[in-house]
């Protein structure tokens, strides 16, 4: 699937794209913990060089994210592309799908059930913003070191590294609890290596309550709508 990866990268143009992103960060001289990508991919076109590589993206996106993680950071290090990258795990690539299937299973719909949203893959939701709250900051990737000085995970090169993830919380990202794999020692942030983002809050109800406002006759006796929080990132 690597190389099915590759092959759509180049003839899509999306390559090209990384490589030019790549020359941002390495024209920078400032070493990250965490270097972010968004990968722009037409599921359809993916499909049709591998179908396993298309059902992977569709129904495991963070998977199918670390197969092009792979691909992405051999291509640095073959082309000596950003200089400060270390490791594979200072990598974080986002998978943007296009569009998604035009089948019902894809569309996200609150008002309708079962509810059988377990899955952490792709939806397409339609809705009414009702509240927007204001921009703030939020971890995308940090990076740790052990306390323990004799330990050789203490400093030098990225070992340790957290990278947000869809859906994870932020103390998921950072927290003062982890612990040395190799000594058992904790794990102190080095706060100079942090990477932040944006984020925003955005309140939804369906687009269906414009036939409850309307007064328009619904065949069921009762009927509830509640809205949903969505965030952006």
């Amino acid at each position: 699937m690597r190389e099915i990866a590759l092959v759509y990268l180049d003839r899509s143009g999306g390559l090209q794209k990384f490589m030019h992103d790549c020359k941002k960060y390495n024209d920078s001289k400032q070493s990250c913990a965490v270097y972010r990508f968004i990968i722009s991919i037409n599921p359809s076109d993916i499909g049709e060089l591998d179908a396993t590589l298309g059902n992977y993206i569709l129904h495991k996106p963070i998977q199918a994210a670390q197969i092009f993680q792979s691909v992405c950071f051999i291509a640095v290090k073959t082309l000596s592309l950003i200089e400060q990258l270390q490791t594979e795990a200072q990598m974080s690539i986002l998978l943007k799908p296009t569009h998604l299937p035009a089948l019902p299973s894809y569309v996200l719909s609150l008002s309708a059930f079962p509810f059988n949203y377990t899955s952490q893959r792709f939806y397409m939701s339609e809705g009414i913003a009702i509240a927007m709250g204001t921009v703030t900051k939020y971890t995308q990737g940090a990076r740790f070191l052990c306390t323990e000085e004799t330990c050789p995970f203490s400093e030098g090169r990225f070992r340790y590294i957290r990278v947000h993830l869809p859906g994870a919380t932020e103390s998921a990202t950072v927290r003062s609890d982890f612990v040395c794999s190799l000594c058992s020692s904790p794990l102190q942030e080095d706060m100079k290596f942090r990477v932040l983002g944006e984020k925003q809050i955005v309140e939804m109800i369906d687009a269906k309550v414009l036939n409850a406002l309307k007064g328009y006759a619904n065949d069921k006796s009762h009927f509830r709508i509640q809205t949903f929080t969505v965030f952006l990132r």
